[in-house]
């Protein structure tokens, strides 16, 4: 903010100046050297015309709006001030006209528009106007020159005392405010995004405000009119100082006034900055990936106006860069292979995603196996281990750091391990429960602790009728068989319908739907088991009419879920009455028949075609239980 107030008092210090030589008209004295006029304004003009030069050219190359109608301001502020000094009376032409008296005054007055235009969000295609405007402000000063020389009409006539007077006094006034208006608007610019050519704008514009109140106020050959050439040599100089910082501090002209330009012509030059890193990126993963080598750096130079430092620079940072992207890649590929290493992933599967998750960063990785005790070792391979003793090498290519390789064998030594014990744990637990009770013990081994929540579950009995009598009349190992045979098609319709079937008692099986896995629609899904199971049995059934047939029962209500049991011995189980009243409907339904309770329709209602049999009276309960047999599925 300091600083803010110290450029503002610098910049009022001409306009004190002025009031201070206009209201003592003593000293305001007259100081008429015409040739010491024409050469002075002369050189300024000229310098000034480059630095507005320059900027169009940058406009041009940049194809910026924006930038383009800055340089206009200045070439024709430049411009008129050449044709004012080229009319200076007695060198060129005798006497003073109109075009040496009005010239400042209407390049200002042009410029304050072009000014203020610069500063409004004009539309991308202004720039399709670059050709047009140019020619026409050149038209228009070549034009004042030659009527100024010829000294004839309408720049011919002798004005008065001061250089604005009638009519053009209004417009300079306007021209003021427009000056000052851009002013602001580019100062908001600066606040948002600082830069030194940018203020040094700002600034001009407050100073051709300035100068155009000092035209407009001063007489002729006096003090205050000399001030206002000195007002715009000093806005010139400070657009030119601050180009020349710029190009001090890059040590190139391609960018100086790049900080002017719109947002659009800026995002199109990070882009096209970013575009070139990448290809010298990519030219250098290129070159080390055995391609032949490429200096890009010296081309980017000359795409962008580039010193030779500034390209060794570039050089640089894209090799920086291609380090930086490789070990950000590889380390994503060790991560990669460590979630690879999760419950359930079998070995080879594990070894083949890995394989595939580092291929692209680290090469082709090659992955050896101990077989049969034997192990072909490779120069420069990597130990794999399980459990400590040596299970198989890795051969990584020797581009990767030796950490990361390290890293990586590590990583592959670890999820071979995993994948092994999660396999020996998930043959052990998968041969005495269902899929879903081991994954979630092996996930959380928590839960194996006694103890349990209550959870709304749908639970499913299904016992052999006449069990007892066809045991009494048949072999252990025809039992057996039969028990088989049925189970075999009875579980998997449990299992592929998200059930968990709890246990196996003789000829009993109890399944629950909804735990451990919360399942929205365990209603439907009892059901459909049930149905499934009945539908599989009858097939092996048919060829065998003496054997005995499943009759299901199925119910839906709150119940005790989790481990029973003590320390040394526990099982998954459920209790409560939804899971009682379940084992009842199962006793009341026919062999081939599914009987379910009053919930568990409800849910289903819609897609089960079901026979209703009423409030049935169960042992062991007081209230009824509504029960309904199920037919099909609609």
């Amino acid at each position: 903010m300091a600083r803010v107030v110290v450029w503002a008092a610098h910049l009022a210090l001409p306009l004190l100046g002025l009031w201070l030589l206009l209201s003592r008209p003593g000293a305001d004295a007259i100081w008429q050297h015409n040739e010491a006029h024409f050469w002075l304004v002369l050189v300024v003009a000229a310098v000034n015309v480059a630095v507005g030069g320059a900027m169009s050219v940058a406009a041009r190359r940049r194809g910026d709006g924006r930038l383009f109608l800055v340089s206009l301001v200045f070439l024709a502020a430049a411009g008129f001030l050449l044709a004012h000094a080229l009319a200076t009376p007695g060198v060129l032409i005798g006497h003073p006209n109109a075009g040496f008296d009005q010239a400042m005054a209407v390049g200002l007055i042009i410029g304050a528009v072009l000014a203020v235009a610069s500063s409004l969000p004009l539309p991308g295609r202004i720039t399709r106007w670059q050709l047009g405007l140019r020619i026409g402000l050149g038209l228009v000063l070549f034009a004042w020159i030659v009527l100024s020389l010829l000294d004839v009409p309408p720049l011919s006539s002798q004005t008065q005392i001061r250089d604005v007077e009638g009519p053009m006094v209004w417009a300079a006034w306007v021209a003021v405010a427009l000056y000052v208006a851009a002013a602001i608007r580019f100062f908001i610019l600066y606040r948002r995004a600082p830069g030194a050519v940018l203020i040094s704008v700002v600034t001009a514009f407050a100073l051709l405000a300035e100068a155009m109140v000092a035209v407009t106020l001063a007489d002729k050959w006096r003090l205050s009119w000399w001030e206002w050439h000195l007002i715009l040599t000093a806005a010139f100089l400070f657009v030119g100082y601050s180009a020349y910082v710029q190009y001090r501090r890059e040590g190139s002209a391609a960018g100086l006034f790049d900080g002017i330009a719109a947002k659009e012509t800026t995002r199109r030059i990070r882009r096209q900055y970013e575009d070139a890193l990448e290809e010298l990126v990519t030219a250098l993963q290129a070159s080390e990936a055995g391609a032949a080598p490429e200096r890009l750096a010296a081309r980017m130079a000359e795409r962008f106006g580039l010193t030779e430092k500034q390209a060794e620079v570039l050089d640089r940072a894209a090799a920086a860069l291609v380090a930086e992207r490789e070990l950000s890649e590889r380390l994503g590929a060790l991560v990669a292979v460590g979630e690879r290493a999760k419950v359930g992933a079998g070995e080879d599967e594990f070894l083949r995603g890995a394989r595939a998750a580092v291929e692209g960063s680290f090469g082709t990785v090659e992955i050896e196996l101990i077989h049969d005790g034997r192990l072909e070792s490779k120069p420069g391979a990597l130990p794999l281990t399980v459990k400590g003793q040596l299970a198989g090498e890795v051969t990584i290519p020797e581009a990767a750091r030796p950490e990361l390789r390290q890293t990586l064998a590590n990583q592959l030594s670890i999820g071979l391990e995993n994948a092994r014990l999660y396999g020996e744990l998930s043959t052990l637990f998968r041969q005495y429960m269902s899929p879903d009770v081991a994954a979630a013990l092996l996930a959380d081994p928590d839960q194996a602790a006694l103890g349990g929540r209550l959870v709304d579950v749908t639970a499913l009995f299904a016992d052999l009728r006449g069990f007892t009598t066809f045991s009494e009349a048949v072999e252990p190992g025809d039992i057996v068989e039969m028990l088989n045979r049925y189970h075999g098609v009875a579980v998997p319709c449990i299992l592929d319908n998200g059930g968990t079937i709890v246990q196996f008692v003789g000829d009993a099986l109890l399944a629950l739907f909804n735990a451990p896995a919360r399942q929205e629609d365990h209603e439907a899904r009892a059901v459909r088991a049930a149905l499934q199971m009945q539908e599989a049995v009858r097939g092996i059934a048919e060829g065998h009419p003496d054997w005995p047939r499943f009759r299901v029962g199925a119910n839906t209500g709150p119940a005790l879920v989790g481990n029973i049991g003590s320390e040394l011995l526990r099982g998954f189980n459920a209790m409560g009455d939804a899971v009682n009243v379940a084992a009842r409907l199962q006793t009341i339904a026919e062999p081939g028949q599914v009987v379910i309770g009053g919930a568990t329709y409800d849910a289903v209602a819609d897609r089960v075609s079901a026979t209703p049999l009423g409030d049935l009276e169960v042992k062991g309960r007081r209230q009824t239980v509504r029960a309904y047999a199920v037919e099909n599925l609609v």
